[in-house]
């Protein structure tokens, strides 16, 4: 289901902006539709009144838990099913955030995500979207959402693009803390300016080279590295949110000084922080991060030299917190 055509129904009840706007509101952020000053009967079109109960059990079926595996990091990996039996994952993320999911299965086939060793089975649908963030805010707190999850945002990008319109509006969460990442594509970068929400960035960069970028990451737009951050640059130096750029690191693959000095380059005078991120391992793939001390080590040199740099732990290590790794279990069972 998409949110646009959520709204179409409630028009179609009688609804008007202000009736769509609680509707939104009541579902997104858990509260009731109707208030002791303005109760239902009193607001609402009789219609919207009557329909009311089941349009929100049509939204609470679109996504359910199916599994839920909690990390010593007090991060949350849930199994989510869909209403057509398909299953994503979330993960709710220490300090009030949420990783959602925004395709089932994804199409760029990075070699070290278990991801995309499936292909691509389906678009989520915008309400889908939204609806794990109700799942996350039935749990906790949920104050930052990065569309970093199973899929590809820029290869469902209206779909995506309208749940960010959502969860900044009638979802209440700031729009510098919907994150949209991307391995990089043009049209995000063309996009993104036009939206009346308009998320921060995070780039999936993992490389300065273009040749290992391509055998990385085989079926993501064949853009140069240098030119990924040039356009990410712009649409940072516009929101004035800095451009997150997301480097996993792969213990031999980018980790070499060649790469840290290319790096530092790249990265001088522009407005980002870079995210070095050791690899969370997935059983089968053939790649491992480097070890604590070696990367500490990277995150010193790189800070050194003028690059903002954030050493990330991967959240739930300890339940195989890798995206795609929950949902592999489940279909082998």
């Amino acid at each position: 289901m998409r949110v646009e055509a959520l709204r179409q129904r409630l028009r179609g009840l009688g609804a008007n902006a202000f009736h769509e706007a609680r509707v939104l509101q009541a579902w997104t952020k858990l509260v009731p539709v109707g208030t002791a000053k303005q109760p239902l009967e009193q607001c609402f079109p009789l219609r919207l009144r009557q329909e009311l109960p089941a349009l929100q059990a049509e939204l609470a079926a679109l996504a359910t838990v199916r599994e839920e595996h909690v990390g010593a990091d007090d991060s949350v990996r849930m199994l989510v099913a869909l209403a057509d039996g398909q299953t994503v994952e979330s993960v709710l993320l220490p300090r009030d955030g949420l990783c959602v999911s925004t395709q089932v299965g994804c199409a760029v086939g990075c070699v070290f995500c278990m991801t995309g060793k499936g292909g691509l089975l389906r678009q989520l649908g915008s309400a889908e979207i939204v609806a794990q963030v109700v799942l996350g805010r039935q749990r906790r707190p949920v104050k930052k959402v990065v569309f970093m999850g199973m899929g590809e945002p820029s290869h469902n990008l209206d779909n995506v693009l309208e749940a960010i319109d959502v969860l900044g509006t009638a979802g209440d969460i700031g729009h510098k803390n919907l994150v949209f990442s991307t391995v990089g594509d043009r049209r995000v970068f063309e996009r993104l300016p036009e939206q009346r929400v308009k998320p921060a960035l995070a780039l999936s960069l993992h490389t300065t080279k273009a040749d290992l970028r391509a055998r990385l990451l085989p079926k993501a737009p064949r853009v140069d590295p240098a030119e990924l951050l040039e356009l990410a640059e712009r649409y940072a130096r516009a929101t004035r949110y800095p451009t997150q750029v997301q480097w996993t690191l792969l213990d031999g693959v980018n980790d070499g000084q060649d790469e840290l000095d290319a790096l530092i380059a790249l990265m001088a005078g522009k407005y980002a922080v870079l995210n070095l991120i050791p690899y969370n391992s997935n059983e089968g793939l053939g790649y491992q991060r480097p070890s604590v001390e070696r990367s500490r080590e990277i995150a010193r040199y790189l800070h050194r030299r003028g690059v903002l740099t954030k050493l990330r732990t991967s959240a739930g290590q300890d339940i195989d917190g890798g995206c795609g790794q929950l949902r592999a279990r489940a279909l082998e069972r």
